[in-house]
């Protein structure tokens, strides 16, 4: 089961990461622009979902690619508030370690800039 312990530790070795917040919930930003952050409490009551079964991060997407990542991942959903929008919400109790590092990367790449994407690609490449 992640945790947003979980989110910090992966998320933070992306460049240029920073710990923030984001419509009063942790969140990771890169150069100020937010590529995932935790639900609220207003949107666990808005769509009716008990916090009890699990946190939510909300993960940044190309909106293109969310039909086909949301079918092929039992632990993402959406929500009628994200309809259209590249955002995709993240189970934390049943992501794999793995599949959110991914998820994370991906959103990352949504926000960084070109400089920091190179900067990441020739890490990923050493």
């Amino acid at each position: 089961m992640a945790t947003f312990d979980d989110v910090r530790r992966i998320g933070t070795a992306f460049p240029d990461v920073e710990e923030s917040t984001s419509y009063g919930t942790p969140s990771l930003k890169v150069k100020k622009k937010s590529f995932c952050r935790m639900w609220s409490d207003r949107e666990y009551a808005r769509d009716g979902i008990d916090p009890d079964d699990t946190e939510v991060l909300v993960v940044m997407c190309d909106v293109e690619e969310k039909p086909a990542l949301l079918d092929e991942f039992d632990v993402l959903f959406s929500t009628p508030h994200y309809d259209g929008y590249g955002a995709m919400l993240v189970r934390l109790a049943d992501v794999s370690d793995v599949d959110l590092a991914d998820f994370l990367e991906d959103a990352y790449r949504q926000k960084a800039p070109a400089k920091l994407i190179a900067i990441l690609d020739q890490a990923s490449s050493d």
